[in-house]
């Protein structure tokens, strides 16, 4: 949030909601909930990468990704409570709520 924009997610996975699928999303709702708005953008841009999506999918542990400035021990507790039932809503909400086909990605907008 900043005061001219607020940005969230959802996610709405295509394919079975797993610990080892589902990484980066658990990342940026980690980073959403435990960090300020300027370490937020600069890690959400490593995180998006696609080699460090490649990274993640061969085992690397997210926390290798962490950028200076960061409370990386905040974003690890977090991350590794987070659990898979915030993504399972989010799809939920997506497919249910907003009429979403499973992956299909969206843009909404509520202005002030």
């Amino acid at each position: 949030t900043s005061s001219h924009t607020r940005v969230g997610i959802l996610n709405n996975p295509s394919s079975k909601i797993k610990e080892d699928n589902t990484a980066i999303a658990r990342g940026i709702l980690t980073a959403f909930l435990t960090q300020n708005n300027s370490n937020l953008k600069s890690f959400l841009s490593k995180l998006t990468k696609e080699e460090t999506a490649k990274s993640l999918a061969a085992g690397t542990k997210i926390t290798k990704f962490l950028i200076s400035g960061m409370d990386g021990d905040t974003f690890e507790k977090k991350y590794n409570t987070l659990g898979l039932d915030i993504i399972k809503t989010h799809q939920m909400f997506c497919q249910e709520v907003l009429k979403l086909l499973p992956g299909q990605m969206a843009v909404t907008s509520n202005g002030r």
